[in-house]
């Protein structure tokens, strides 16, 4: 099995005229990905490598059946196409866009709690289950069929455990770039429960960062909730207090004995994870559960 994506998910892809949109439609079509719609407000009636394009997200899920959304819209306009998402009947949404502002996703986050949609990122590079569908910029050579699921706040570190772990021959369920902003949709504590109830994920590769305490709570669900093992790899441990490292919710405010790496790794110690030094040490654990 797998999680929020498989071969029956039919994709309309938000943005797909623009460049961005348009060469991951490609590579996610090249994939196997079923890509049945684009959506651009004044763009109805066009078509993009043969796939047809309407206006508004509601008009593409009804004439095509579609039940989940990618978003490649620029920063100022992807809060309103998540909002159109959400508002959709879609199942799930993945937010590709970077550098949304947070008052933007602050609005987004309000609607988001009432909504039945799932929404991944924004600032993440999405989600695949390999052999079957991708939708985002993941890169899907690297990926095979397995049984071990992956969430990670890096798309960088997505890569390169799934690459130690592909390379030893250990596949994936599942993987998912849960996106490095403060503001996100669907966190740790969502995907760990999504694998938790997943008979076929007999494993866990959880990739954090400093900054924030979304590990901290996913330790705390680990422990109290999950049977299936985790592993876990925590980014940034040589940063200093206040500095930003790479993604916009990185950053390990003075004091408060949280958001550090060192209060992550104890964290996920205390609910029975092993933390590896390096992305290979992580797919040592993994190995070592199967």
């Amino acid at each position: 099995m797998s999680i929020l994506v498989d071969d029956d998910t039919r994709v309309v892809v938000q943005g797909i005229t623009g460049g961005e949109g348009q060469f991951h439609t490609e590579q996610m079509m090249a994939y196997g990905t079923n890509v049945v719609a684009g959506a651009v407000p004044g763009r109805g009636g066009q078509e993009v490598d043969g796939v047809p394009v309407y206006d508004t997200v509601e008009q593409a899920a009804r004439e095509e059946d579609a039940n989940a959304s990618v978003i490649f819209v620029p920063p100022a306009f992807a809060a309103d196409a998540v909002l159109e998402a959400l508002d959709s009947p879609v199942d799930l949404a993945v937010a590709i866009t970077e550098g949304i502002p947070q008052q933007d996703m602050a609005k987004v986050y309000a609607r988001l709690e009432a909504s039945d949609t799932d929404l991944i990122g924004p600032n993440c590079p999405g989600i695949i289950t390999p052999g079957e569908a991708k939708l985002g910029i993941l890169p899907g050579n690297i990926f095979a069929e397995g049984d071990v699921g992956l969430v990670s706040r890096s798309g960088t570190l997505t890569y390169q455990v799934v690459d130690n772990l592909t390379q030893r021959g250990i596949g994936q369920t599942t993987a998912i770039g849960i996106g490095g902003d403060p503001i996100i949709g669907t966190d740790f504590v969502d995907t760990l429960a999504y694998f938790e109830d997943d008979p076929d994920t007999k494993a866990v590769a959880m990739c954090g960062e400093i900054g924030g305490q979304d590990e901290e709570e996913a330790a705390a669900f680990i422990g109290d909730h999950m049977d299936t093992p985790v592993a876990g790899f925590i980014a940034g441990r040589t940063a200093p207090p206040g500095k930003r490292m790479g993604h916009a919710g990185a950053i390990v405010s003075g004091g408060g004995g949280t958001g550090t790496a060192e209060s992550k790794i104890q964290a996920l110690d205390d609910a029975g994870v092993p933390v590896g030094d390096t992305p290979n040490e992580v797919a040592d654990h993994i190995e070592s559960f199967l």
